[in-house]
């Protein structure tokens, strides 16, 4: 998938045809459509939502490394970033997976990686922390943290 001005280029997974699909669908509850068969685009990259119960097989047994996004609903800072978390994670993926862990739900987890601040981004590589992003940042600091961890993991597994 690549983004063109406001849109994003998504083949379809039935006919193989090339979609153009504006960035509200892609990032809303909005079903993007196949311009040839009719049928529902796949969008890959979305964030899934990570738990206490699935931390293990989501994260920690990842083959791709992973971001995972410790968020909380009142938090306002979680709620302005959001968007870029979702950037991140169609722009990345193939090479980087995006999860999302509610800590007021979840708080095993937050508590075994001490999130004390929102939104902390957590960086794993083959099951291991190896970064960590607290508080706002700008995408492009982010990605600038990401792309370091994912030329390092591709180092590592050459």
């Amino acid at each position: 998938m690549r983004s063109i001005s406001g849109t994003f280029l998504i083949r379809c997974g039935t006919c193989g045809a090339t979609n153009r699909v504006p960035r509200d669908k892609v990032y809303s509850a909005l079903e993007a459509i196949c311009g040839r068969c009719r049928r529902p685009l796949t969008i890959e990259g979305r964030p899934r939502t990570v738990t206490d119960a699935t931390f293990v097989a989501d994260v920690e047994r990842s083959a791709l490394p992973i971001l995972v996004d410790a968020w909380a609903p009142w938090c306002w800072p979680c709620q302005m970033i959001a968007p870029v978390v979702e950037e991140i994670a169609l722009e990345m993926a193939g090479r980087l997976r995006v999860g999302k862990l509610n800590v007021d739900e979840n708080p095993s987890t937050a508590a075994r990686f001490t999130i004390s601040s929102l939104p902390t981004f957590l960086l794993f590589t083959r099951g291991r922390e190896v970064d960590r992003i607290v508080g706002v940042q700008t995408k492009a600091d982010i990605a600038r943290r990401i792309e370091r961890v994912l030329r390092a993991s591709s180092r590592a597994a050459s």
